[in-house]
């Protein structure tokens, strides 16, 4: 490349002779013989961690394959013996498959266990160890249905408070329980707080609104 002196007075670059061109060939010759030795050298001194290194990832990209394997296999081992204990009645497998897989499918297990058998012991597991709010909140409607006769108003009110955000599906439905127990008890001035609660809520389902003002 011309230097800017060169392009400023329009002389032309000086061209390379055989000399230059040798010269240039030695030293990229040179050059890559330095680097190539300093390669060897870096591998040689540090091999041990070269293959430890390549060894983990080949471990850990195994480990991940096989684990991902095993937890499809597993998942439909799971779905398969649900399917085969709904066909077969069984609510023994249910709680197997409740106590052997997670999330959603653990607790609809132990739901329809108990719909199967009406044992109200799949509902208490449920409402206590359920994985999904949405189960568990599900669980103690349930069991109110169930006991609430032998449960006061105060009992209801307390069992029902995980049930009093409007993060369950069954805020409004518990509420309103919570008022009948206490109107069946004759306490008319705790039943109209709760049914102020959904009456004086915009958001409150219509027919649950309407059930709650008749009530009021």
């Amino acid at each position: 490349m011309a230097s800017i002196l060169e392009r400023n007075n329009k002389v032309a670059p000086k061209k390379k002779t055989r000399a230059d061109y040798a010269e240039d060939a030695l030293y990229r010759e040179v050059w890559e013989e330095v680097n190539n030795e300093k390669t060897t050298a870096f591998i040689k001194k540090y091999s041990r961690y070269i293959i430890a290194g390549a060894l983990m990832v080949l471990i850990i990209a195994t480990a991940t394959v096989i684990g991902v394997r095993t937890y499809r296999a597993h998942k439909l081992a799971i779905a398969e013996n649900y399917e085969l204990a709904i066909q077969n009645v069984d609510t023994n497998m249910l709680n197997a498959v409740a106590a052997n897989s997670n999330g959603a499918t653990s607790d609809l297990a132990l739901f329809q266990a108990y719909l199967l058998d009406g044992n109200i012991e799949h509902l208490e597991n449920l409402a206590n160890d359920g994985h999904a709010r949405d189960f568990r909140d599900l669980a103690r409607l349930h069991i109110v249905g169930l006991r609430g006769d032998d449960m006061t108003a105060d009992a209801v009110e307390d069992y029902l408070s995980p049930l009093n955000t409007k993060k369950s599906p069954y805020y409004y439905t518990s509420r309103l329980m919570v008022a009948q127990k206490y109107l069946a008890e004759g306490n008319r001035e705790n039943a109209n707080k709760w049914l102020d609660v959904i009456i004086n809520d915009a958001d409150a389902p219509d027919m649950i609104s309407a059930t709650a003002q008749s009530l009021r």
